[in-house]
């Protein structure tokens, strides 16, 4: 395989621990300063209700991305995940073409099933159907970006000589990498998807992960070194002594780690910025074409100092 040049993303704090609430207007800074930091892309969560208690309060993701690509010039806008199987799937090809026209092209889905059977419940979408809405509402937007006319039933979506337009800037459409971690999902990802996006993995985890979704690609008839491998992984700079307690904490209190997967609060890379470079590229030699950084607690400092002083470290390398 091929060596693959790793690009770096950040993940931007969209929701928050009540009581405290996220300031849309600060967002849409911290994506016009991301830019000018030199990251690579910018990532977005995706709930509408999250939490009870505590509960999170959060910014609509698409719309947050729309504003920061109004802002913005080169940077990609990324959802990390969008809940595929919740939102109008007609409707959200519409969006997420507009998006993409707005920011000429520069828009990265990352999509899932969901996880939340509260938040269904409330959106009014059958939890226990979330995988064949994927797959349904997958087919439905990708009809759309690339046909001129689509005919269809999809029940209860009655498509009848149904013409979008404008398309995508990007042709066929945005990359669409796959969220999830059980083997259907792998599978999805490897045959449905470009690639896949994954959350607070090791490496040798992502590994063993990654070599299902190159086989099921194979077995598809598709190159599996065209996927696209994302890694979501949470990052503390400094001196480990003085981070590794405080971050711990954080991950232990804000974050969730599914007991179906293989995400892990020991993915957390931590340490001063040689140490942090040595950790991630142990992530980089597994095949991964974008790390997307979750700094700890979204401080200015620790972005600042993963921009100026561990990346350069990691393209040196």
């Amino acid at each position: 395989m091929a060596a693959k040049t790793t690009v770096f993303g950040i993940a931007m704090r969209n929701f928050q621990a009540w009581p405290d609430l996220p300031d849309a207007r600060g967002l849409i800074d911290y994506g016009v300063h991301m830019e000018e930091l030199g990251y690579e892309s910018l990532w977005v969560w995706d709930h509408i209700l999250l939490g009870v208690d505590p509960h999170f309060p959060i910014i609509e993701s698409l719309s947050l991305l729309t504003a920061v690509a109004a802002r913005t010039t080169t940077i990609k806008l990324g959802t990390g995940i969008l809940v595929l199987p919740m939102r109008n799937p007609v409707i959200l090809a519409k969006q997420l073409s507009s998006i993409d026209q707005i920011s000429n092209g520069r828009l990265v889905l990352g999509m899932a099933s969901g996880w939340y059977k509260r938040e269904f419940d409330a959106v009014g979408i059958d939890f226990h159907q979330r995988g064949k809405l994927m797959d349904r509402n997958l087919e439905i937007m990708n009809r759309l970006w690339t046909e001129d006319m689509v005919d269809g039933e999809y029940p209860p979506h009655n498509l009848r000589n149904s013409v979008m337009f404008p398309k995508p800037v990007q042709k066929p459409r945005p990359p669409i990498l796959i969220g999830g971690y059980v083997d259907r999902v792998l599978k999805r990802a490897a045959v449905a998807g470009d690639g896949w996006l994954t959350y607070f993995y090791t490496p040798e985890s992502f590994t063993k992960a990654w070599a299902k979704i190159r086989n099921f690609a194979e077995e598809a008839g598709k190159d599996p070194d065209a996927l696209i491998g994302v890694n979501q992984l949470p990052i503390a700079v400094g001196p480990r002594a003085q981070v590794e307690g405080p971050m711990n904490e954080w991950l232990q209190t804000e974050w969730d780690f599914a007991s179906w997967s293989e995400s892990t609060p020991k993915s957390a890379i931590m340490g001063t910025a040689e140490e942090c470079a040595e950790q991630l590229q142990a992530h980089i030699e597994t095949g991964l074409d974008r790390i997307i950084f979750v700094p700890y607690r979204y401080e200015n400092e620790q972005v600042e100092a993963i921009a100026r002083d561990v990346i350069p470290k990691l393209k040196a390398g």
